[in-house]
């Protein structure tokens, strides 16, 4: 008798989780469309077909299982305080998109706070178990907690969003910063610009392995030697994860972005909002008059401002769609050979962009200028 194609036959065929097949035959809006399509095609190639009665006891469980019966999935977090990631965009847009999929998927997802007063790895572990709870996503972490994370792993499956703990080896889900500071160096290219430089604190990108540094300076590689522009790296005074988006200490000191200005005229600045706009309008630097900006953490796309929408939603979602995944199979521990999975931005044209006119590239590469005409007019002088 010929072994009936499960769900899982289809997901290895495909090579994705057995989750992405189960959304794309629910044609869940989250997986790509094309992802879709191919799922669909390969399980009429493989002759899948959905078991009735099984289909009919998952719609009467989720009719019927209350809430307080739903398993559920912590929320780790090593904030310095409980809900102080609450404050940074990406790190609350993880969270919802987590505890959406968590919903999606029949779980509750709840959560803990590793700072918490006389508490340990293993306290907390022994608590998380003793509830029932075996999954773990393992978010905002804090850069001074470095440690591993002291848990007895072969009860717990886990995932991290972003790279804290950094001496944890586990699967990873986190944006691409190296492709989105492409993505906005690309844009600006394409719209005429060439003098194209980088504005953001340190820690910034030391928090993501120096992926906004790496993406930056591949594509400078990519310009004439008298196109790159440096980076301009700046020093908060206090530790990141105390200030908030709104404080003044998030912004670029005045003198130095003055200085980066008059000894480099870059024509586009590229940067996350807070951190430049106040200074550039206190410089007399009008937008984009004077000079051309791109955010790389675009928050709200209106169509004013130019930039990369990061998507940390759907950082949320995967971790808990790889983390079911490896519940439904019954997978537990650190992983013998730990996966990260990145997210890509999504560009949105605004008018802080506009294009200028247009000048020939060589056919052989869209990013390598030639010569051009000295037409541009500097940037103003800078009032003190």
């Amino acid at each position: 008798m010929k072994n009936r194609v499960t769900m899982a036959d289809v997901a290895k065929r495909a090579r994705v989780h057995v989750t992405t097949v189960s959304m794309s035959l629910r044609n869940h809006p989250t997986i790509p469309l094309a992802t879709r399509e191919r799922i669909l095609l390969l399980t009429k190639q493989m002759g899948y077909q959905r078991d009735p009665a099984l289909s009919a006891l998952v719609a009467y469980r989720n009719r019927t299982l209350s809430r307080r019966n739903q398993p559920m999935l912590a929320y780790l977090t090593h904030w310095d305080s409980r809900f102080g990631w609450k404050e940074h965009p990406a790190h609350a847009a993880f969270y919802h998109g987590a505890a959406a999929q968590a919903a999606l998927f029949g779980y509750r997802l709840e959560h803990f706070w590793l700072g918490e007063p006389r508490m340990t790895h293993r306290r907390m572990g022994d608590i998380l178990y003793s509830r029932g709870i075996t999954g773990l996503v393992i978010a905002s972490y804090r850069q001074e907690a470095e440690a591993q994370l002291d848990f007895d792993w072969p009860k717990f499956s886990a995932v991290k969003i972003d790279f804290a703990p950094r001496g944890q080896q586990l699967h990873m889900v986190t944006n691409d910063q190296r492709t989105i500071v492409g993505l906005a160096i690309q844009r600006a290219l394409a719209a005429g610009y060439r003098r194209i430089g980088l504005v953001m604190p340190s820690w910034w990108d030391e928090f993501v392995d120096l992926a906004w540094s790496a993406g930056y300076l591949a594509h400078q590689q990519r310009l004439a030697a008298a196109e790159r522009i440096p980076i301009l790296f700046f020093s908060t005074p206090q530790r990141p994860n105390n200030l908030k988006i709104t404080d003044p200490e998030y912004l670029v000191p005045r003198n130095e972005l003055a200085r980066w200005i008059q000894a480099n005229r870059p024509e586009v600045v590229i940067s996350y909002g807070p951190f430049v706009r106040t200074r550039l309008a206190e410089l007399g630097y009008a937008v984009p008059a004077d000079l051309a900006f791109i955010d790389i953490f675009l928050e709200k796309p209106d169509g004013r401002t130019a930039g990369v929408f990061q998507n940390c939603q759907r950082v949320g979602e995967l971790a808990v769609e790889i983390l079911a995944s490896q519940l439904q199979q019954h997978v537990f521990g650190i992983p013998a050979i730990p996966t990260a999975t990145f997210v890509e931005g999504t560009w949105f044209d605004g008018d802080s962009l506009p294009a200028r006119l247009p000048r020939v590239a060589p056919s052989s590469s869209p990013f390598y200028s030639r010569a051009h005409p000295k037409t541009k007019v500097g940037p103003p002088s800078v009032r003190r």
